[in-house]
């Protein structure tokens, strides 16, 4: 006899995961990240990287990073990967995060930072010269029918000239590890790179939530359609599938 599956308790597992690996000094595979998918795949990712010092990654990450200025909004935050340096260099960041327990780490490590989320963002942020969507956060826009409503809200809190920096992972073509999925979210009338996921940790889990991993030519599509922003730069990766876009706040 099957024994029935005992769904997790709902609750900050992101929080969790990276409050323990903080107090372990941040140390690799301190804390496993588990992400699940709604087709049952799972993958563990070590939770360090989260707290990866720059001279750690990727020559687009360095790149899109070193394009903020002025007073920065970093939507998911996470543990501080990319505000900690800003702030070390003198700039004004907040960190915005949905999970409680990663605005606390934030906090612990010297950013003003606030528990929220895209579309719809807490109260009293004030006006931003950057708003950053890093660590692949462009995934945060939803989807094509929710990218409208992300981008209209954080155009809110962005000054005239100011922008908006985002980076991605282009999705792969009918060859990639994922094409079965990719096929599955057609038959849905879904977006090819559009992902349902939940984050797992020990007991809990978050809610499921839609994150897309648009092409580049999805995301131009998209800006075109925006009356408050227009695509100023995509810088691709010269090692892989990333991409980074610059939004200008009209």
């Amino acid at each position: 006899m099957e024994l029935p599956v005992k769904e997790p308790e709902i609750g900050d597992a992101f929080g969790q995961i990276l409050t323990l690996c903080w107090a372990a000094g941040a140390a690799p595979w301190s804390a496993v990240e588990i992400i699940e998918r709604d087709d049952g795949r799972t993958d563990a990712h070590d939770a360090s990287t989260y707290f990866a010092e720059p001279e750690r990654w990727a020559v687009l990450e360095r790149w899109a990073w070193e394009q903020a200025a002025g007073r920065i909004l970093d939507v998911g935050c996470g543990g501080g990967r990319h505000a900690v340096p800003w702030t070390a260099k003198g700039l004004g960041v907040v960190g915005l995060d949905a999970s409680p327990g990663a605005v606390k780490v934030m906090r612990d490590r010297g950013v003003e930072s606030v528990v929220g989320s895209v579309p719809d963002l807490p109260p009293g942020l004030g006006r931003f010269d950057t708003v950053t969507l890093f660590g692949n956060n462009i995934g945060l826009l939803g989807g094509p029918r929710t990218a409208q409503q992300v981008l209209d809200a954080l155009a809110t809190v962005t000054r005239p000239g100011g922008r908006l920096i985002g980076t991605g992972t282009d999705p792969g073509g009918d060859d990639s590890v994922h094409a079965a999925y990719h096929a599955w979210n057609v038959e849905r009338g879904r977006p090819r790179g559009q992902a349902r996921i939940r984050v797992r940790a020990t007991g809990i889990a978050t809610p499921w939530f839609d994150y897309w991993f648009p092409t580049p030519e999805e995301i131009t599509e998209v800006v075109a359609e925006s009356d408050s922003w227009a695509l100023e730069k995509l810088q691709h990766s010269p090692d892989g599938p990333g991409y980074a876009a610059i939004l200008l706040r009209r």
